[in-house]
């Protein structure tokens, strides 16, 4: 799909494109250079204090955890006093 360059460097992006990435007004954007071509990517951006949980390391524990919820390898409590009886075993 051939788009044009416009004044102050804008182009527009074609409407089925928008559509098939869901994308909308206000939608932040990111534009690399690649072998002379330009990459555009929809990104997502996370507060400063938030980022943490989005670390690699932290993801790959998640990543574990959900196996083992998944797995049922989990314990659950009717009452605090049951957790910690459990914890002092």
């Amino acid at each position: 799909m051939i788009v044009e360059l416009r004044q102050k460097s804008q182009v527009t992006i074609p409407a089925d494109i928008l559509k098939a990435l869901n994308l909308k007004a206000g939608d932040k954007l990111e534009f690399t250079v690649q072998d002379g071509k330009i990459i555009v990517q929809p990104v997502v951006t996370v507060p400063k204090d938030q980022a943490w949980f989005w670390s690699e390391n932290w993801q790959a524990e998640e990543r574990i955890v959900d196996e083992q919820i998944k797995n049922g390898q989990v314990k659950s409590f009717d009452n605090i006093d049951a957790l910690i009886e459990d914890l002092d075993t």
